[in-house]
């Protein structure tokens, strides 16, 4: 007999995975829906139809159950994890009423911050005024409410992705604690929404009865429906379990759940991520997540384009490549790994500042290659774009650390790209750090597997939880040659390039209009 099974739903930009995880978190079973990340009808826009989501979380589930029914009938209980700051505004029945605007969309609400007296007067001191109007600006409610008002008229409620999958799900507007991420009134440092004096709530004035209840981490949200179950194939009253955001899952199923450890995704945004169970800001403004862990916070610094620019590579410089390994039935990055494994650290003097888009922090920011000469080829940019990720990450764990005072000591490595041996090793070479690898890539479902078996009390605790179902598969050791050389690019060359590029980026832009 099969024992219980814990499916993970794990939705994300380009793609749905549905996984079946086990009680001891092997990976059983998985189906990946791929689809466009986005449309857009103007440029700077990032919209999708929020039914291709449920549509491929139906269709996911569908192919699992005909790929192994047996595994599939034994689920237990039900998580979901998905990309944050994508925001869905349903009607009383759950039902879209506009496309999603997703994390990547660029436009911008017209700002109206309002704030008088000594507390503005405070803002303006410090030089956080200007901050803060953009940060409302980046609020798309705020924009809907300017723009299309009958809308946020007509609207229900203003959800997460999650929040919408898990309304479609159980029919109950209830959403994770843990997956309240983006431009909304949320108090990051109380895990609850925000008074109508608190900072995010004047930024983001959203009614509080267009909020879905919130819940820990761990809690039921309800149980599958008759309607969920014949569109999916799932049993009709299976439990579904708050889990929370890809990352954090990411970094919970990546078994960092303390502060010496450190979590690196190597995905389309990269971060590098902690647990703590003290609130800070790693960057000013820039708030502590609440994390899957109930009670505790993910600081994390983040680079926007992350192991997205593995694609832009593929697509600029190695269309040979991509063509040779499709021929071959492989994936294009096994070739692209030997242009690692042929050169040597440092790549012959090429190093890669990787702000194709900027970030928190660098708000001028540009991408940037220096050190160019006749004898660099294809395979010293591929390192050198792999080396200026890791140096990129590497200065965020330095700033997580300064602010906490606590070193960071090792860290687990995931995301796609964290299934090349090559990256991890540079990693490892970087920071000086022993990388661990688990048994699967798929952390992300894993974290949020590891909250359900706790949630359906397959487990009496998540410590309990994590012991079981996290297997570490590889540590990559820092090889000391190696790290004798980055430790000078960073420190001699890299650590310097932002400040000393600032000036001529402000030019780049006011001569040629290049975006900002």
């Amino acid at each position: 007999m099969v024992d219980k099974t814990l499916l993970a739903i794990d939705c994300g930009t380009q793609s749905l995975r549905a996984i079946i995880f086990s009680k001891k978190g092997e990976l059983l079973e998985s189906v990946q829906i791929e689809y466009e990340p986005y449309f857009s009808k103007h440029p700077g826009w990032a919209e999708q139809d929020p039914e291709l989501y449920w549509n491929s979380l139906a269709k996911a589930c569908q192919k699992l159950k005909s790929l192994n029914r047996e595994l599939f009938l034994n689920i237990a209980g039900i998580g979901i994890t998905s990309q944050r700051g994508s925001m869905v505004n349903v009607d009383e029945k759950g039902n879209p009423l506009r496309p999603a605007i997703i994390w990547l969309d660029q436009r911008k609400a017209r700002p109206f911050f309002a704030i008088k007296g000594l507390l503005n007067l405070g803002l303006k001191m410090v030089n956080l005024e200007k901050l803060i109007v953009g940060i409302q600006a980046e609020g798309k409610s705020n924009w809907i409410r300017q723009n299309q008002p009958e809308i946020w008229e007509k609207t229900h409620k203003y959800l997460q992705l999650s929040g919408f999958l898990n309304v479609r799900l159980t029919g109950n507007f209830v959403d994770s604690v843990a997956s309240q991420i983006g431009h909304i009134p949320f108090s990051y440092k109380k895990q609850t929404w925000a008074k109508k004096y608190e900072l995010p709530a004047i930024l983001f004035p959203i009614e509080k009865e267009k909020l879905p209840q919130i819940a820990i981490p761990g809690e039921i949200l309800g149980t599958i429906t008759s309607r969920a179950a014949e569109a999916t194939g799932l049993e009709k009253g299976i439990p579904v379990i708050a889990c929370g955001s890809d990352k954090g899952c990411e970094t919970l199923g990546a078994g960092v759940i303390t502060q010496n450890m450190a979590s690196l995704s190597f995905g389309t945004i990269a971060t590098v991520q902690t647990t703590s169970d003290k609130y800070f800001e790693a960057i000013k403004l820039l708030p502590a997540y609440p994390a899957p862990v109930p009670g505790s916070f993910n600081s994390e610094i983040e680079i926007f384009r992350g192991f997205w620019m593995i694609t832009w590579f593929k697509k600029e410089f190695a269309q040979k490549e991509v063509e040779q390994a499709k021929q071959a039935g492989i994936p294009a990055e096994e070739i692209l790994n030997q242009f690692l494994a042929k050169t040597k650290p440092g790549a012959m003097g090429l190093v890669v500042q990787p702000y194709w888009s900027p970030g928190i922090g660098q708000p001028k920011a540009k991408g940037a290659m220096i050190g160019f000469g006749d004898v660099h080829t294809k395979s010293h940019i591929y390192r050198a774009v792999i080396e200026g990720l890791g140096f990129a990450l590497c200065e965020g764990k330095d700033k997580i650390e300064k602010k906490t005072k606590i070193k960071i000591e090792k860290a687990a490595v995931s995301g796609g790209a964290s299934q090349s041996d090559e990256i991890c090793k540079i990693t490892a070479d970087i920071f000086n750090i022993p990388m661990v690898k688990g048994r699967t890539h798929e952390t992300s479902g894993l974290g949020a597997a590891i909250i359900t078996a706790m949630g359906i009390g397959m487990y009496s605790s998540l410590d309990e939880a994590i012991d079981n179902m996290i297997k570490i598969k590889r540590v990559f050791e820092p090889d000391q040659n190696n790290v004798k050389i980055y430790k000078e690019l960073y420190s001699k060359v890299y650590s310097k390039m932002y400040q000393a590029l600032e000036p001529l980026y402000s030019q780049i832009q006011q001569i040629t209009g290049y975006p900002k």
